[in-house]
């Protein structure tokens, strides 16, 4: 009964605040307020994402999932490198882990092409992240991973020496590759959100 009270007395204050008409701001000397300058490059015209825009991404995602099975081709600290269309990996009893030895024989299917439908194989480079958690499971390289990937971009990582490869990206976790998306088309500049 109290807290009725206390919410509709919460609501007869803020209803008479927002009728009651706002005082004009004042300058210096009770004069006209003065004007702010602003940098007109420092403001952005970036306009806050809807709500159903993180929703758009996600089916995006799920659309765009691909199932990456391939050998482990470097180890960086927050993801792998993995040349991934090794289709004959796709065998029981090989896919009851994630991640599969390098002493398994194995071959990369040549002339495949990558399918456009979800759980396609992916065909290529591609840095995965978000890997599972194990104290058991440790990747190492030439190792075999089989895991389903949500795209997530692209990323550069230095190769060898000072060469720098960009190649796609695809996280292991659905909501982390929703964010990553997300966080790129905030960062985005104005021109390129417009495509």
């Amino acid at each position: 009964m109290c807290s009725k009270l206390l919410i509709a007395a919460l609501l007869t204050t803020s209803i008479a605040r927002a009728q009651s008409p706002v005082p004009a701001a004042k300058g210096p000397a009770g004069g006209p307020p003065a004007l702010a300058t602003v940098n007109p490059r420092a403001v952005t015209s970036t306009p806050p994402i809807s709500p159903g825009r993180s929703e758009q991404i996600r089916e995006v995602c799920i659309q765009n999932r691909r199932m990456i099975c391939g050998q482990i081709v470097k180890i960086l600290p927050d993801g792998l490198v993995v040349d991934s269309g090794y289709t004959n990996l796709l065998r029981q009893p090989l896919m009851r882990s994630w991640l599969v030895p390098g002493t398994v024989t194995a071959t990369r299917a040549t002339d495949f092409v990558e399918g456009n439908s979800p759980d396609s194989v992916c065909v290529g480079l591609v840095y995965l992240t978000d890997i599972p958690k194990s104290r058991r499971l440790k990747p190492r390289l030439y190792d075999y991973v089989i895991i389903e990937g949500y795209p997530a971009g692209k990323t550069t990582y230095r190769s060898l020496g000072t060469i720098q490869r960009t190649v796609r990206r695809y996280s292991a976790e659905l909501e982390n590759a929703v964010d990553v998306m997300l966080k790129a088309e905030e960062a985005a500049p104005p021109a390129a959100k417009a495509k």
